[in-house]
């Protein structure tokens, strides 16, 4: 079941929002459509982050200073 579309405020930078209007008209899309896809996007991006660390939380820590030094024995820096 759909629920009825929510009205929010937000400022956009000048630019920002000329650009995502041109694209809104390139793509026939609304400006809302657009940034809610945008916003889908980043939060299934950030879901598939927290799975990701959840299945490394086991993995042993690496300190900072010996990866660097791995990776530049191993070429890699």
């Amino acid at each position: 079941m759909r629920t009825a579309a929510m009205r929010a405020t937000v400022y956009l930078d000048p630019e920002l929002h000329k650009a995502l209007r041109l694209k809104a008209v390139e793509t026939s899309q609304s400006v809302s459509k657009l940034v809610n896809d945008a916003i889908k996007e980043a939060l299934a991006e950030d879901a598939e982050d927290i799975a990701s660390f959840a299945e490394r939380a086991g993995e042993p820590l690496v300190k900072y200073d010996e990866m660097i030094k791995k990776l530049k024995k191993d070429g890699r820096i």
